[in-house]
């Protein structure tokens, strides 16, 4: 099982006045979801005169299934300059990668609002190309929505080891450096310095 817990608010970053998708994710049953906190935290930002607009989908781990319930979404994703994301770390990666590839809305911020936690049990039903190493201190926001500790070979959440040659991880040269990875999604988004 797994547990979500809610970032503090002003660790998100979110200016007044912005157009905001939230998003949640209703699908794991095996998901401790704090959804009355969720609440509080929309209506919280609503108050400095954001824009919101809330939606549920179920699954956002399954790429496939998280693509075919945007279509439905389609109309609304470019009205909007962030998506703020209720779901486990898998969840936003997937999000992420959809927007920017599929929908070709590569300057939407995502934003991740839930550290995700393990509990002993069961984890994961569905099967996904995206990790989560579920250490309770997400660091998508700051990295381009690519976990640098499941992306990196050594897990360094502070920046790259040194050791890539021509782009590839020092421990398995068969792999491209998470780090490479992740200075390339901000460079996509001029964002080498700031968080995406």
């Amino acid at each position: 099982m797994i547990r979500l817990k809610l970032k503090q608010i002003n660790k998100l970053h979110i200016p007044p006045g912005k157009r905001i998708l939230v998003i949640s994710c209703e699908g794991c049953r095996e998901v401790s979801y704090p959804e009355c906190d969720v609440i509080a935290m929309v209506n919280e930002i609503a108050v400095t005169g954001t824009v919101i607009a809330v939606t549920e989908l179920a699954y956002m781990c399954s790429q496939e299934h998280l693509r075919l319930q945007l279509q439905n979404l389609d109309y609304l994703i470019q009205d909007f300059d962030m998506i703020l994301v209720f779901s486990c770390g898998v969840g936003g990666q997937v999000l992420r990668n959809l927007v920017r590839n599929v929908y070709k809305e590569p300057n939407i911020k995502i934003i991740a609002a839930c550290n995700t936690y393990p509990l002993p049990g069961f984890q994961g039903l569905t099967p996904s190309s995206y990790d989560c190493a579920l250490c309770g201190d997400c660091h998508l926001n700051e990295t381009g929505a690519i976990c640098p500790v499941t992306a990196c070979s050594k897990g360094l959440i502070n920046g790259q080891c040194g050791g890539a040659k021509n782009g590839k991880c020092e421990v398995n040269n068969t792999i491209e450096c998470g780090w490479e990875r992740i200075y390339k999604r901000l460079e996509q988004y001029n964002a080498t310095n700031r968080a995406v």
